[in-house]
């Protein structure tokens, strides 16, 4: 099976050949060196088809558009646009400063989302492991007492014996809910209302927000910089979202721009961007300098992400904690009140 090309092989790829052509080395030499001592399969197969089409007089940018599953759509307009004011080295190096973001931004969310996920995972597991092995023991010992048992410890007996009963049931049912939730999920349909939603949400909703305004800005400033005209960056960038939702509205602000109203006005007429960041694009389009004011606001709202995702996982944590205190303790209370009632009739 392929391995999938990822931010940091990208990178380095960007990083390696911009310094390769620096040198004076031809950029076909370059990429044949590189197919050669890539480690990942799909880039080193993709790199030697991509220096194949370059020996039949291909374009980079062409060789690069037959493998848009590798070489992102941003990341091929601005290849495109080096190519055409010859100053691929420079593109390259904005390239590598670019996706180098968005792999830390990434790796940033990843880690603050593994506590939460190894306690939730250590909740289902102790939750399976008392219902499945634990519980059935005590009804045995229960029963050999012979006396009616509080409603706490009747309901968790009751949940055992239908987890033994139909557990077939349970895994067909998950197994179903989960695929179809899963094709759902990455047909267009399933995507934009799960986006809708997300968008929607206290706190996390704020998180996607800046992560929009932060990916858009940051494509946008990156690819201007590399001579892409405004009309076909904006494009680009809408697309580099990831957001449906965003992009649609994107779109239309392009199209607002395109018929004269200016960048700032519609950026501001879609709900997303907040008015500190319009205010900023406003000042870049009134002094000339629109690509410095969108590498300020990509700065500031990466900076309001990662305190947006500290403040998710800070709530995350003791949630997770009390949801999986609350199912420990009631399991303790229904088989501490079923022996304390045990015990007291004993004595009697």
């Amino acid at each position: 099976m392929p391995s999938r090309v990822t931010g940091k092989d990208l990178m380095h790829l960007s990083r390696q050949l911009g310094a390769f052509l620096r040198a004076g080395i031809p950029i076909l030499d370059g990429l044949d060196l590189l197919g050669r001592e890539a480690s990942n399969t799909t880039m080193r197969r993709t790199l030697t088809d991509v220096a194949e089409g370059l020996r039949q007089g291909e374009p980079l940018a062409e060789a690069f558009d037959r493998h848009p599953k590798v070489f992102p759509q941003a990341y091929r307009s601005m290849i495109r646009s080096a190519e055409l004011s010859g100053s691929l080295d420079t593109v390259l190096d904005r390239l590598t400063v670019y996706i180098e973001r968005e792999v830390a931004a990434k790796s940033k969310i990843r880690s603050a989302m593994v506590y939460p996920a190894v306690i939730v995972v250590l909740s289902i597991s102790v939750s399976v492991l008392l219902v499945t092995f634990v519980l059935p023991k005590f009804r045995v010992f229960f029963a050999s007492f012979d006396q009616e048992l509080p409603l706490p410890t009747r309901m968790l007996l009751g949940l055992s014996d239908f987890v033994h009963s139909y557990w077939w049931a349970i895994l067909v049912v998950a197994a179903a809910g989960g695929t179809g939730a899963f094709v759902y999920g990455r047909s267009e349909a399933g995507r934009a209302m799960t986006d809708r939603v997300l968008l929607r949400l206290p706190v996390l909703g704020d998180a996607l927000t800046f992560s929009i305004v932060e990916r858009f800005a940051r494509v946008l400033s990156a690819m201007l910089r590399a001579g892409v005209p405004l009309g076909d960056a904006m494009d680009v960038a809408a697309s580099a979202t990831n957001s449906p939702s965003a992009t649609r509205k994107l779109r239309i602000a392009r199209e607002a721009m395109l018929s004269g109203e200016g960048m700032s006005g519609p950026l501001a007429a879609t709900g997303i961007f907040p008015p500190s960041a319009t205010q900023m694009l406003r000042v870049g389009e009134d002094t000339g300098s629109l690509d410095d004011q969108l590498d300020t606001v990509a700065g500031f709202y990466e900076k309001e992400l990662d305190y947006k995702v500290n403040q998710i996982t800070t709530l995350l944590e003791p949630a997770v904690l009390l949801v999986m205190g609350a199912i420990v303790g009631f399991v303790a209370l229904a088989l501490v009140t079923a022996m304390y009632g045990i015990y007291g009739n004993a004595i009697k």
